[in-house]
Formats: structure tokens, C-alpha cells, sequence
């Protein structure tokens, strides 16, 4: 029986992740043109894929690199846009941190957006799941997603120059976000928390090196934190 629930927890988890595919492959495919024209091998631009595996800043470190800016300056700034994964895992935490070591560091190699947005959902909907089927979710819904980032990097690498500009592939990065964001608003701290950020992220757009993007979602968590906490 444990088998078999496990065994349905991992196709749900696929099913759940299919719809972002259709964000996930020109999200990619992108990121593998923008890669090559900016100069980069193929062999680079597929390191640069399946050692960070983060779109967002994976992009933000392209375009200062682009710029040539300071080798420190193109990482602080890709550290700062990905520290949100911080945030990812301490809110994974407390579902899938009782796994061994192994599974742990496989399962935050894969921590990314939508599978991660997906298994918050699930966990708060479905108590009671167990920790098999947790992992089994969590794997589920990275497996239509994952390695679609490798492949179709790939592909944006060596035919990027054949894709017409009129498809207008540079649309996909905030689609992507709100699709992940928008199901997530369900309470009053929700709500308040994503004000706050919206507030605070276009007020500290002048900040270096993108900490104003960290500073904001510092203050909006806590911001949240406190609305859920006096509602209670």
C-alpha cells in the first residue's frame, strides 16, 4: 500500500508540473540564445545551465557579463537574485528535512521555482501525506521541468540565430513568475506580503548589486509573518 500511494504521489506531482512546460521551454530556449550571442561555447552555456540551474539569475549574471563587470560584482549580484532559494528551503524544511543526507542535497540541486511553489501547495492542502510521499511529490512535479531547462537550453544554443525575434521569447520570464505567485494569494497575509514586495522592490530598484531585491523580500516576509500572526 505504502508503495503504491507513493508511486500515485509522484505521478500527481508530474501532472501537477506538465502545464510549465509551456514556460519552462522558451524560458530556456533564451537563455540558450542569449547565452550565444553573448559570446559564450556551447560547452559554457551548458555549465552555466546544469551548475546554477536558476534561471533568473543565471540571466541577471549574463547581463553583467555582458557589461564586462567585475567577476565579483556578476556573482554577488547572481547570489543576491538566487538567495530567494534560502527562503525555498526553509519552507521545505519541515516536510522533507527528515530525509537522509543524499536525498536532501538531490532534492535542493533540484529546489526551483515551480516544483517548489507546487509542493507548498500540496503540503498545506494534503496534511495528511507522509514524508515517502512528500519526496515522491516533490520529485513528481521537477521531472516535466528539470530537464527541459537542460534540453532546450541546448537547443536555443545551437539554432538561436534561426529563431525568428518575433516570437517575442523575452515575455516568458515574468509569465513564468506570475504563474508560480498568483495561485499562491489565498489568505490576507499572502496578500500583504505580496504588496510589500511589489512596494519595496520598485522603491530599492537603485540599490547595487540587486540587494534591494533581498532586502524587500526580507521585510515582506516579516511583514506577512506579523498580518497571519495577529490574525490568529
Amino acid at each position: 500500500m505504502a508503495s503504491t500511494t507513493t508511486k500515485s504521489a509522484y505521478w500527481r506531482g508530474v501532472r501537477a508540473g506538465l502545464p510549465f512546460i509551456i514556460v519552462v521551454t522558451p524560458f530556456a530556449l533564451l537563455f540558450g540564445v542569449a547565452a550565444t550571442e553573448a559570446g559564450l561555447q556551447l560547452s559554457q552555456v551548458m555549465g552555466f545551465s546544469v551548475l546554477v540551474i536558476a534561471g533568473a539569475s543565471q540571466f541577471t549574471a549574463l547581463q553583467f557579463m555582458s557589461e564586462n563587470a567585475p567577476t565579483l560584482v556578476i556573482l554577488a549580484s547572481a547570489l543576491a537574485v538566487n538567495l530567494r532559494m534560502a527562503m525555498y528551503s526553509a519552507a521545505l524544511t519541515p516536510h522533507l528535512g527528515p530525509e537522509p543526507l543524499w536525498k536532501r542535497a538531490f532534492i535542493a540541486y533540484f529546489l526551483v521555482d515551480q516544483p517548489y511553489a507546487l509542493a507548498v501547495q500540496e503540503f498545506e492542502q494534503k496534511t495528511g501525506m507522509n514524508l515517502p510521499e512528500k519526496t515522491a511529490y516533490y520529485l513528481g512535479a521537477m521531472s516535466p521541468i528539470c530537464p527541459l531547462w537542460y534540453i532546450f537550453t541546448w537547443v536555443g544554443a545551437v539554432i538561436g540565430e534561426q529563431i525568428p525575434p518575433e516570437l517575442g521569447l523575452d515575455f516568458i520570464m515574468p509569465i513564468a513568475f506570475l504563474a508560480i505567485v498568483a495561485p499562491a494569494l489565498r489568505t490576507l497575509a499572502h496578500v500583504a506580503a505580496a504588496f510589500v514586495s511589489i512596494v519595496l522592490s520598485l522603491a530599492l530598484v537603485s540599490v547595487p548589486l540587486n540587494l534591494g531585491l533581498l532586502i524587500a523580500a526580507c521585510i515582506a516576509m516579516a511583514v506577512g509573518a506579523e498580518v497571519e500572526r495577529r490574525m490568529a
